[in-house]
């Protein structure tokens, strides 16, 4: 059977080679997404600046939320200082480091400031310097409140060496002179103070945070990390949750809340933030491996389907010598999987160098961090392999399941024409797909998301492969219509065109189908994307008072005294912190837990002043304390309204139940919640406010006071808050540009497809067109019938698609922006029809004219 297979796979070249590239596209799509999968789940952040630690003891990076994915926590935790000396007696320990990390930056001759890899950590106590592997250290360690060490890098950019007098501003406290005692060579080395002065310029002498530490680090006699991490669990495990604060209040973890790091997993606790970034890659590829199946599976049933169907009579005949419905079945599968295999070998290593570019794009974007590596493994070759071998044997076999189970007579008969009536239970399925696309374009109408809106989407492919079921039905009912409103006199190309339309409507409806497809793939995914963006332009562009917006990015965080400063700027109206953070809320829904992660404000009652959340219920005057305000999304789930307490983690790791004081409605553009600036204090990493709204008079004095101020303080900018409409790509945040270079690559498979299986199609009509001349039709008419036939290709695919793709794009304009139209770019539309109608053209237009150059006669003799 495998001999007959590769023989008969021999003369149908052009058609198995559409199902060649449908498999080497998807092998490609299916590895690359396996890949960022993978290195998700495995790939770990380098350790950086904890190298030289073998054990790091510290609060979890992440979240355990149960049956789902850890979510990671981007707030650095506190760790009892008390625990160091505990620690470093263990035995194997040669070295016990509580590091400390503030805000701390450089200030150049110039009065600027130099930059480092992350000023909200930059600072840090001498003994870290324990921590370093092979620092090469010129100098003396920094005695005394105004002696500091620099790391070489941001020495030499600033041009300083060692006795130099430099300013320096750490932890939000104004510019002072410090002397420079060391340089250090080492990675992300940072600014060294004196320890008593980092303890005290970090705010761990008193407050909140005293007598706390972000991590401890210990360094082991060789051959000892794992006594040495097994001691230290014990330990933590072991110490009593008194930390030794100096109020009732303390934020600082405890010590049952601990853990202990080795190996690669010191990487999460080195980069916090960039933890998050593994976490991204998984969402990033689940989101993206259902609707790449999807589409890899259409094409490749499609494919198939094409292939098969120019067997049908080499399969009818043999079924009529004898051969059982499950040979030939096995037959079909065995030459689909001989074609697959060739194929998927070079489509997976496309895909391994497709996840490359990928992440390559990710990090030139800022989505991902540099130093996160991919992980490659064999992983997802097999995964591949088994999915579209699966996928390969289950739509060859469909494919050949009506020729396999006819009678051999009647399949050798049916084997020249298409069934006369197409499947009503397969139309009739079509149809409920179609109507549950549309029932499915109603979430955005119900949830104001992001995740409302990637409905839209998906409805749009949903009722794509809903025509695809109902196509055949549907474009014999077109056929039907238009040969009933002929005119006697009508010409013969264009009588020709719709007769093959009413016998031939399984053929047509394929290409039909899958170029709908692609016209709704296109205008529902990009659409989606934009209407969202302008959405959350107009909320945030609506909802914002504030003309100015002051920051600080190169100090970690806007220095003490900067808002107390802005209010008193003559023309200033109104002056408000607005920082942001990560949170989890959990909760119950229909009886099971909840857990969801999101970004929020922190705000202070004079937020009001800066801006408009459009507040329904409550107020934000109401925000001091252990207070949060909530969307109206949130506000919807049990237990979250006015005056309900709410549990959340806080970005840290701290386990807060604030009450809620008011429900605001522009989450879009501001985010589900807003924390009162009291509750999240000593919750965030620098411990600084990241921005000053500011509203004035409008008047120019006004803005030039702002000006001078923000020139007169180093490292202070001050930017208009509105800096465009924010609705065009040119002001896209980076996920969207992920997502549209998706869709570009999508698409590029996605039309490949289409185009072989329509150059294959088309090939298969040889004896078709050579009957047609030896009747006496000439080339021309032949070529001009075939127009004619592409013509109705590209406008029954487009007019389809816009139907499938307008009521869930209406449906998304009327929920996002109050318009039954999304917001998008104008020439999409017109580029999509270009690229459907010659697409369509093109690849009837040459498969035709290479069948008119062979020989009647001999196309028919090749045929048969």
């Amino acid at each position: 059977m495998l001999h007959l297979a590769v023989r008969m796979a021999g003369h149908r070249i052009t058609a198995l080679l559409a199902v060649a590239c449908a498999v080497l596209g998807g092998a490609a799509l299916i590895t690359g997404t396996g890949v960022m999968a993978e290195s998700g789940f495995r790939s770990q952040l380098p350790a950086g600046r904890l190298a030289g630690a073998q054990v790091v003891i510290s609060t979890p990076q992440s979240f355990d939320s149960g049956p789902d994915l850890p979510i990671a926590l981007p707030e650095r935790g506190t760790v009892p200082a008390e625990l160091v000396d505990e620690l470093a007696q263990l035995p194997g320990v040669t070295a016990a480091v509580g590091d400390i990390g503030f805000p701390a930056a450089l200030v150049d001759a110039d009065g600027r400031v130099v930059p480092t890899q992350d000023p909200r950590t930059a600072g840090h106590g001498w003994s870290s310097t324990k921590l370093f592997v092979d620092a090469k250290v010129d100098g003396s360690a920094p005695a005394g409140a105004r002696a500091v060490a620099l790391d070489s890098t941001t020495a030499a950019t600033a041009g300083v060496r060692v006795g130099d007098r430099v300013e320096v501003v750490a932890a939000g406290r104004a510019a002072a002179a410090y002397r420079v005692t060391a340089l250090v060579d080492a990675p992300d080395a940072g600014i060294l103070f004196a320890d008593p002065t980092a303890v005290r310029l970090s705010g761990r002498a008193d407050g909140e945070r005293a007598d706390t530490v972000d991590l401890i680090a210990l360094r082991t006699k060789p051959g000892t990390e794992a006594s040495v991490a097994a001691a230290a669990r014990e330990k933590i495990k072991n110490t009593g949750k008194d930390t030794s604060t100096n109020t009732n209040q303390s934020t600082a973890a405890a010590p049952a809340d601990l853990i202990v790091s080795t190996g690669s997993e010191r990487g999460d606790i080195a980069s916090p933030g960039a933890g998050a970034a593994r976490s991204l890659l998984i969402l990033l590829a689940s989101s993206l491996g259902g609707i790449i199946m999807l589409i890899i599976g259409f094409v490749m049933a499609s494919a198939l389907a094409v292939s098969i169907g120019g067997q049908r009579r080499d399969l009818a005949l043999m079924r009529a010598v004898g051969a059982t419905p499950k040979q030939i079945r096995r037959l079909a599968a065995g030459q689909a999987s001989i074609i697959a295999a060739v194929a998927v070998v070079p489509g997976v290593g496309l895909g391994y160098l497709l996840a490359g570019q990928f992440r390559r794009m990710l990090v030139d974007r800022g989505v991902i961090p540099e130093a996160l590596p991919l992980t490659f493994s064999p992983l997802p070759a097999l995964a591949t392999v088994l999915l579209l071998g699966l996928a390969v044997q289950v739509s060859a076999r469909s494919a050949a399941w009506r020729t396999s189970r006819m009678p051999a007579t009647e399949a050798v008969a049916e084997s020249r024409s298409e069934p006369r009536t197409p499947s009503k239970m397969r139309a009739r399925f079509g149809l409920l797909l179609i109507v549950a696309a549309t029932t499915l374009s109603v979430v955005p109408l119900l949830s104001r998301t992001v995740l409302g809106a990637t409905a839209t989407s998906m409805a749009g492919i949903i009722g794509a492969i809903g025509l695809a079921l109902a196509g055949p039905a549907l474009v014999r009912g077109i056929g039907d219509a238009a040969g009933r409103r002929l005119r006697p006199g009508v010409s013969a190309p264009t009588w020709l065109a719709v007769s093959n339309i009413r016998g031939y409507a399984l053929r047509l409806s394929g290409v039909v189908s899958a170029l709908a497809m692609a016209v709704v793939f296109v205008l529902t995914y990009t659409l989606a994307q934009t209407t969202v963006m302008s959405a959350t332009a107009q909320d945030t562009r609506t909802g914002t008072l504030a003309q100015q917006r002051l920051t600080a990015p190169g100090l970690g965080g806007l220095p003490a005294g900067t808002l107390a400063a802005v209010t008193r700027t003559s023309g200033v109206e109104a002056a408000a912190p607005v920082s942001d953070t990560t949170v989890i809320r959990e909760y119950e829904q229909f009886g099971d837990p909840v857990v969801e992660s999101g970004s929020a404000m922190i705000l202070t009652p004079a937020a009001s002043g800066v801006l408009d959340l459009d507040v329904r219920d409550g107020s934000l005057a109401g925000l001091t304390g252990d207070t949060v305000a909530v969307s109206t999304e949130v506000a919807r789930s049990p237990g979250s309204g006015l005056g309900d307490r709410i549990t959340l983690v806080l970005g840290d790791g701290t386990r807060v139940s604030p009450k809620v004081v008011a429900v605001y409605d522009r989450a879009l553009g501001f985010g589900p919640l807003a924390l009162s600036h009291d509750l999240a204090e000593g919750h965030t990493t620098a411990g600084l406010d990241q921005s000053v709204l500011v509203r004035t008079d409008g008047s120019a004095a006004a803005q030039q006071a702002l000006t001078a101020l923000a020139a007169s303080r180093p490292g202070l900018a001050l930017a208009p808050t509105d800096t465009g409409s924010g609705g065009g790509l040119s002001d896209a945040p980076p996920e969207v540009w992920i997502n549209l270079a998706l869709i570009v690559v999508l698409l590029g498979y996605l039309l490949l497809s289409i185009a072989n299986k329509l150059v294959a199609t088309t090939a298969q009509r040889q004896g078709e067109i050579a009957t047609l001349r030896l009747n006496g039709t000439t080339p021309r008419q032949i070529l001009a019938m075939m127009r004619r036939e592409a013509a109705v290709i590209g406008a029954a695919a487009l007019t389809t698609g816009l139907l499938l793709s307008a009521i869930p794009l209406a449906l998304l304009g009327i929920g996002f922006l109050d318009r039954p139209w999304p917001a998008g770019p104008v020439w999409l539309l017109p580029a999509v029809a270009l690229t459907v109608i010659c697409t369509a053209f093109i690849t009837v237009e040459l498969p035709t004219r290479q069948a008119l150059r062979t020989a009647p006669a001999h196309a028919l003799s090749a045929r048969e």
